[in-house]
């Protein structure tokens, strides 16, 4: 028997047969291994256990691994886990996908053993387990909703500019459309549509202020389709035009150098 100060590794794949001579060799190895055969599943684990590296999948049904990764990264409990894919997954897009959303790396099937042992001993010294003494006070614990918030603004927010659906912006974060609306509107009182109205608004207060780009750009970077639309916009909410309001912002910073 393994004992409790060994590593745990949470293994989250839908076809744990195709990776048994991974687990097997990792707990030969005496590391302590945990298998959950969806997301779903691997997220109420990890945020249960909260082991020293997930090694996750990106293929899976209803909640793929990206998506999984994301909540993964929303978490409190989680968020600094060393997250490894493991997949058959080799499309340029997915790959990169993976490692700007919080993989430490990425690793094809069929696969070595021996090779993602390594690349597992690698990143377990690079993130040793933090031993807390006691008391001490657990990460916060949020409800999978509020997670699924978090990281659905996280991604609107990175990508204000281009946009997919509503209904890819819910798979992105692993549910559907009209579970992301009633969320948004039971935590923010609002549409998702009017949080992203609200979010560009904001971005590009943000960009007149600390910029000197011009109104097309800032339009642009914040997702409208022109400069006239932008401030429209920009204008029935703040009451003042996107020129006039930048040209207060600079009055005033002379005024505070002053």
């Amino acid at each position: 028997m393994l004992a409790q100060n060994q590593p745990l590794i949470l293994v989250i794949d839908d076809r744990p047969e195709e990776i048994r001579a991974v687990t097997e060799l990792f707990r030969n190895e005496q590391l302590r291994v945990s298998v959950a055969t969806d997301m779903r599943q691997g997220y109420e684990r990890a945020v249960a256990l909260m082991p020293d590296l997930i090694l996750l999948d990106v293929r899976m049904p209803h909640v793929d691994g990206l998506a999984g990764s994301r909540l993964l990264k929303e978490s409190p409990r989680t968020r600094d886990i060393p997250i490894i894919f493991l997949s058959s997954a080799g499309a340029q897009d997915e790959r990169l996908e993976g490692l700007l959303h919080g993989a430490v790396d990425y690793v094809l099937k069929p696969c070595l053993p021996a090779e993602v042992l390594a690349r597992v001993r690698i990143h377990l010294r690079r993130a040793p387990r933090t031993v807390v003494p006691e008391p001490s006070t657990p990460p916060a614990l949020l409800s999978p909703d509020e997670v699924i918030l978090r990281a659905a603004m996280r991604f609107i927010g990175a990508n204000l500019a281009k946009l997919p659906s509503l209904a890819e912006i819910a798979h992105k974060v692993g549910t559907h459309d009209k579970k992301l609306s009633a969320i948004f509107r039971q935590y923010l009182g609002m549409t998702v549509f009017a949080w992203i109205r609200d979010e560009r608004l904001r971005r590009g207060r943000e960009l007149l202020a600390d910029s000197r780009m011009s109104m097309q750009d800032v339009a642009e970077q914040v997702g409208f389709r022109s400069a006239c639309n932008f401030t429209t916009a920009f204008r029935e909410r703040m009451g003042v035009t996107p020129s006039a309001f930048r040209q207060r912002q600079r009055e005033r910073s002379v005024d505070t150098a002053d």
